[in-house]
C-alpha cells in the first residue's frame, strides 16, 4: 500500500513538471514569436525603401507609411512559418528622385500606393509581391543628355550593395494604376513637354526582370479621342528610363480633327509600336470617312497606311512614307513634322506625288460646291507649313508641277467655251459634231500667302495649244493669266460668213511660228467663270502686270506684318 502511494505521488511530479516544461516553452514560443512579428514591421519600411532607391536609382521619400500585420496568433505564426499569411503595405506621398537631379522634377510621384506580400516569402530568394495599386502617379522621363554621368558610374562601384534587399528576383504579379500622367522632359527646358494622360493601366508579371504584359486606355489630348492599347513594358532601365522598352498594339477612335484650324472629320486608327519611351516606330492604318477642309466643307473618304518614327523627347515625327487614298485618289506622302529650336511651333515639311489622281477628288476637297472638272491628275509637290501663327491656309507653302489628262469641265458654260474652241482652231466652226472635247493641261506652280504663281502652264484641246503664266488669288477667286493662243486653222478659218472673207487678207499676219494663227490671250474672272479674251496692247499690259507685282508684294508684306504682331 505504501509503494502505491509513493508511485502516485511521483508520478504527480512527473507530470506536474512536464506541464511546467510545456508552459515554459510555450511561453518562450510566445515571446519569440511575439518579437518576430513585431520586428517584420520596421524590416518591410525598410526593404520597401531599399527596393524603390535601387530597382529606380532614386531618392526616395514617402510621407506616411502603414503595414497592416494579420491578425493571427503569434503560435500560428510560428508552427505555419508564416506561410500564407498576408501583410498589408500602404503608403501616402510618395517621391522619387533621380539620385543627383534636384535641377528636373521627381522621375516619379505618387498620390498612394498598396500591395500585399506573404510573410514567409520575405526571406526567399525570389519575393513574390501581390496586388500592387497605385493611384495618381506622375512619371518624368528625362532626356538622355541630362542623365549624369557619375551616376552609372556610382552604380558599378559596389554591385553587391543592398543586395540583401529587394534588389533582385523580385515578382510583381500585377500591378493597377488609375489616373496616371506620363511626361517625357524635353531636352530644351524651355519647350513645352510631350503629355499623355492615362486612365487605367493594368500590368501582369511574366517572371523577373522580364518584360511585363500590360493594357491600358487613355485619353488623348489633341487631336481629343480615346486610345486603348496592350503589349509588353520593360524591364524598366533605371540609367537611361528613356531606354526602357514598349512594345504593343492599340485603337484610337473617335478622334475629333476638328479642334485643328482649317480641317474637320472624326478619325479612327490602330496600328502596332515598338521601340523605347523616347524613340518609338508605328505602324498602324488611319480612317476618316468625312474628311474635309473647313473653307470648302465637302467631306471626302481619307484612308492612310503609315509607318513613322516618333522622337518622344520633342515629338518630331519622321513618316516613311505614307500611302494614302482621298475618295478614289491614291497618293504617297513623306517627310517630316519638327521642332526647329528657335520655333515656337513646329515646321512640317513633306514630299507628296499622286501618279494618277482622280481630279474631282482634290476639287471636292479644295473648293466650295461640286467640282467644275473631271480628269486624271499626276502631282508632285513638296509641302511645307512654317511654325507660324494665323490659318493654315495663310502658312501653306507648295512647289510642285501637275499634269491634267482626260480634262473636262462639268459645267456646261465653261465646256461649250472649250468645244466652241475646239471647232474654230480645226476651221470647223459649224461642226457641231466636235463636242465633248478633252483637254490636256500640266505646268509648274507655286502657292505661298493663299496665291498660286504658275509658270509654263500648258493647255490644249485637239486643234489647239494655250500657254499660260499668271496667278490665282484662292483667297478672293480671282484668275490673272496672259499668255499665247496657238491655232491649227488660219484666222480666217475660224469664222463664218463675212467675217472670214473680211479677215482672209490677215492670214500671214497671225500665221507665225508654224501654226496657223498665233494670238496673245488673257484669262481672267473666276475659277467656276473664267474669262478668256485678246490682249490687246500686250507691252500696256506688261506695265501694268509690273504694277500688280508691286501692289502684291505691298499685300504679302502686310499680312506678314500682322501675322509678325
Amino acid at each position: 500500500m505504501g509503494s502505491a502511494v509513493r508511485f502516485m505521488s511521483k508520478r504527480r511530479k512527473w507530470l506536474l513538471g512536464i506541464f511546467l516544461m510545456l508552459g515554459v516553452t510555450i511561453t518562450v514560443l510566445v515571446i519569440v514569436a511575439s518579437k518576430n512579428a513585431h520586428r517584420l514591421d520596421p524590416y518591410i519600411r525598410q526593404q520597401v525603401l531599399l527596393y524603390l532607391e535601387n530597382r529606380f536609382q532614386s531618392d526616395v521619400e514617402i510621407h506616411d507609411m502603414q503595414i497592416q500585420m494579420p491578425k493571427v496568433s503569434a503560435l500560428r505564426m510560428f508552427f505555419t512559418k508564416r506561410r500564407g499569411i498576408m501583410a498589408g503595405v500602404d503608403a501616402d506621398g510618395i517621391k522619387m528622385q533621380l539620385k543627383g537631379r534636384r535641377d528636373i522634377p521627381p522621375i516619379f510621384v505618387m498620390k498612394s500606393f498598396h500591395f500585399d506580400v506573404d510573410l514567409a516569402g520575405l526571406f526567399d530568394r525570389t519575393k513574390i509581391v501581390q496586388n500592387v495599386t497605385v493611384d495618381g502617379m506622375e512619371v518624368n522621363i528625362p532626356p538622355k543628355q541630362q542623365r549624369d554621368k557619375t551616376e552609372s558610374r556610382d552604380k558599378k562601384e559596389d554591385p553587391k550593395e543592398k543586395d540583401d534587399g529587394w534588389q533582385k528576383d523580385i515578382v510583381i504579379e500585377e500591378v493597377i494604376i488609375t489616373n496616371s500622367k506620363v511626361t517625357l522632359l524635353p531636352k530644351d527646358s524651355r519647350k513645352v513637354p510631350l503629355r499623355f494622360d492615362l486612365h487605367d493601366i493594368r500590368l501582369r508579371s511574366a517572371g523577373p526582370s522580364v518584360s511585363m504584359k500590360y493594357d491600358a486606355a487613355l485619353t488623348n489630348a489633341k487631336p481629343p479621342g480615346e486610345i486603348e492599347a496592350n503589349g509588353t513594358f520593360g524591364p524598366w532601365d533605371a540609367a537611361e528610363p528613356g531606354d526602357t522598352p514598349i512594345a504593343g498594339e492599340y485603337v484610337f477612335d473617335k478622334a475629333d480633327l476638328g479642334v485643328f484650324k482649317g480641317i474637320a472629320g472624326i478619325l479612327h486608327s490602330s496600328g502596332e509600336f515598338q521601340g523605347t519611351l523616347s524613340s518609338l516606330d508605328v505602324r498602324g492604318e488611319a480612317t476618316v470617312p468625312n474628311f474635309s477642309l473647313k473653307r470648302s466643307g465637302n467631306p471626302v473618304k481619307l484612308k492612310t497606311r503609315f509607318q513613322v518614327q516618333v522622337d518622344g523627347t520633342n515629338g518630331d515625327t519622321i513618316l516613311k512614307p505614307v500611302i494614302g487614298t482621298l475618295g478614289s485618289t491614291t497618293f504617297t506622302t513623306s517627310g517630316a513634322i519638327i521642332k526647329n529650336d528657335s520655333a515656337k511651333r513646329r515646321s512640317i515639311s513633306l514630299d507628296v506625288t499622286m501618279p494618277n489622281g482622280d481630279l474631282r477628288d482634290i476639287l471636292s476637297l479644295a473648293m466650295k460646291g461640286s467640282p467644275f472638272m473631271q480628269g486624271r491628275l499626276n502631282l508632285k509637290t513638296k509641302i511645307d507649313i512654317p511654325p507660324l501663327s494665323g490659318k493654315v491656309s495663310e502658312k501653306l507653302i507648295l512647289d510642285g508641277m501637275f499634269e491634267i489628262s482626260d480634262g473636262k469641265f462639268l459645267k456646261s458654260t465653261i465646256q461649250d467655251q472649250i468645244d466652241n474652241l475646239s471647232r474654230r482652231s480645226q476651221g470647223q466652226p459649224k461642226n457641231e459634231q466636235i463636242d465633248e472635247v478633252v483637254l490636256q493641261m500640266g505646268g509648274k506652280f507655286k502657292l505661298d500667302d493663299e496665291i498660286i504663281q504658275f509658270d509654263q502652264v500648258s493647255f490644249a484641246v485637239p486643234g489647239s495649244g494655250i500657254d499660260l503664266s499668271g496667278s490665282f488669288d484662292l483667297d478672293k477667286d480671282v484668275l490673272d493669266f496672259q499668255g499665247t493662243l496657238k491655232m491649227q486653222a488660219k484666222v480666217s478659218e475660224t469664222m463664218t460668213g463675212w467675217k472670214h472673207w473680211v479677215l482672209k487678207p490677215l492670214d500671214p499676219f497671225f500665221a507665225k511660228q508654224g501654226v496657223g494663227t498665233l494670238l496673245n490671250i488673257k484669262v481672267e474672272g473666276s475659277a467656276e467663270k473664267p474669262k478668256f479674251g485678246l490682249n490687246r496692247g500686250k507691252d500696256k499690259d506688261k506695265d501694268k502686270d509690273k504694277d500688280k507685282d508691286k501692289d502684291k508684294d505691298k499685300a504679302t508684306a502686310n499680312k506678314q506684318e500682322k501675322r509678325d504682331h
